[in-house]
């Protein structure tokens, strides 16, 4: 009731004003159809309704224009959006009514779905996937103006600078589009080096950029150099590894394809050098005798001064340095010229089959091939397969010149009487493998010539089984000789039948008849029975 009172109690001055406000305000809700936006509040109020309506008309796109300067500037140049196919003839309030309240979007569309070139400015590569604010940004405006604006999309400009940072800062064309495009900043897609001072051929097509154009921190930014690179000659970018004494001139015996591929090959006359190349030297690529620099001097009066002695020091003498050349020329290290007439004065002079014998057969190859202490004697080389299968007294030293010669192992020439059985008759026709039989010894199989004996039927077969043995012992000379088989020594008058008369007169085989024994055919030679009755 207090507080009523003091209402009530207001003075009356005080009170006309509340109610004439409150009166003016119901009067201007009643002309307006609401607040404006927030941009547009600056214009509410009955005094300010013509700066955007005509009376008795609607909203005037002049008026409109008459405000915003900047956009009716892009519209008389017919640039801009806002003369595109979308939006001409088109009046300001069909896209940007008011009255709707201050927080209403007065600039408001779809940029998901928006169609950039519609604005002059189409989108490519990488652009067609950025968020719109990272480019409408007031530190990318230029005009004074229209960066003070708190939201527009004017402003920009189409060059690439206005936006991106000049990486190049000023050494190359503002027209970044000659050498870059859309989709990625590096590398540089469209540049073509073909089209510079210094079109890249051979393996500087392969370098990649950095190794040219280095990268260096420069005003605070990092910075590539692409302008000014020198490259008068070869040395401007590659170190002089001869020190300028062939010149600068490198294209003389290098090509741009490989630095290794020389053309001294064709250019250079190693001739007037003093070691004129010859042989497989004239294919040889410099490097490998040239292994620093060109202009070194190298040792070249020995081979060993280049290459490493095969033989390891076999073919060395004391004090004499080793001269591949007697063996050997420039034309080719396998193979030797080595000759027979050379070998002939060596410590083991070449004879028979020795001479057709490659070298390798006796000059064995284990890490290197053996030139020293091979032997001279027939053993050092070959295997001794009689062993002890000869007697020492017929081969003194296990000479095998005693039976064999040079020209040929399988000819024999032997003195069999040394032995005390002398060769006679068919005994000289046989190989001596015939009688001196093969045998097996740790795999080796040899024939004996030792420990053999004169029996007859050591070698023959015995066909009268035993009959004329004595003590154990056939002499078959009794009766056989060595010219054949027939018993041309016997006589039947030494036996106790001697043969008289018409005895002497009938075959052999009339009394000695052929009979089986041990499953063997047999003739009894030795009869028991000397009666007449006994045959007849």
């Amino acid at each position: 009731m207090r507080k009523l009172s003091m209402i009530v109690r207001l003075p009356k001055a005080v009170t006309m004003t509340f109610i004439l406000l409150t009166w003016i305000n119901f009067l201007f809700s009643q002309i307006s159809p609401g607040d404006l936006a927030e941009a547009h509040a600056h214009l509410e109020g009955l005094s300010n309704c013509t700066l955007c309506h005509t009376l008795g008309s609607k909203v005037s796109d002049s008026k409109c224009l008459d405000c915003h300067k900047e956009l009716k500037s892009r519209i008389d140049l017919n640039k801009g959006y806002h003369v595109s196919k979308e939006v001409k003839n088109k009046s300001c309030v069909s896209c940007h009514n008011d009255h709707h309240g201050r927080k209403f979007e007065i600039i408001r569309f779809d940029t998901t779905n928006y169609d950039h070139q519609l604005s002059g400015y189409e989108l490519e590569g990488s652009h067609n996937n950025i968020a719109c604010k990272a480019c409408h940004q007031q530190k990318f405006i230029s005009d004074k103006q229209l960066k003070q604006k708190k939201y527009t999309f004017l402003g920009l400009q189409t060059e690439c600078l206005s936006c991106h940072t000049d990486y190049h800062q000023k050494t190359l064309s503002n027209n970044c589009l000659d050498c870059h495009g859309f989709d990625k900043f590096s590398p540089a897609e469209k540049f073509n080096h073909a089209k510079t001072d210094y079109p890249l051929v051979g393996k500087h097509t392969d370098v990649e950029c950095l190794k040219c154009h280095k990268k260096e921190i420069k005003n605070g930014l990092d910075f590539q150099q692409f302008n000014g690179i020198q490259f008068a000659n070869c040395n401007s970018c590659h170190t002089d590894v001869h020190e300028n004494k062939f010149g600068n001139d490198c294209k003389k015996c290098h090509t741009e394809t490989s630095f290794r591929t020389i053309k001294t090959i064709s250019n250079f006359d190693h001739s007037k050098t003093d070691y004129p190349l010859e042989g497989k030297h004239l294919t040889v690529v410099c490097s490998a005798c040239h292994k620093k620099a060109y202009t070194e001097k190298l040792k070249f009066i020995n081979c060993i001064d280049c290459h490493t002695d095969y033989h390891k020091g076999q073919l060395s003498k004391p004090g004499i340095p080793l001269n591949c050349a007697s063996c050997h020329t420039v034309n080719g290290f396998q193979g030797s010229s080595y000759s027979v007439e050379q070998h002939q004065a060596s410590v083991f002079p070449l004879k028979g089959a020795h001479v057709a014998t490659p070298c390798f057969e006796c000059h064995k190859k284990t890490d290197v091939w053996s030139f020293r202490e091979i032997g001279k004697d027939c053993n050092d080389c070959h295997k001794d397969i009689h062993q002890s299968y000869i007697d020492e007294k017929y081969y003194p030293q296990a000479n095998c010149l005693s039976c064999h010669d040079e020209q040929s192992w399988g000819k024999v020439v032997f003195d069999h009487e040394l032995t005390g059985f002398r060769l006679e008759g068919k005994h000289q026709q046989p190989s001596c493998r015939a009688c001196h039989f093969k045998e097996e010894k740790d795999g080796t199989v040899t024939q004996r010539f030792s420990g053999l004996t004169e029996k007859c039927t050591v070698c023959h077969t015995d066909n009268h089984q035993q009959q004329f043995d004595v003590e154990g012992v056939t002499d078959c000379r009794k009766c056989h000789d060595f010219e054949n088989w027939k018993a041309t020594n016997f006589n039947h008058n030494t036996t106790k039948f001697p043969l008289v008369g018409k005895h002497a007169e009938i075959a052999c085989t009339d009394c000695h008849k052929e009979t089986i024994q041990n499953n063997t055919r047999f003739i009894p030679y030795k009869l028991s029975d000397y009666r007449c009755e006994a045959c007849h």
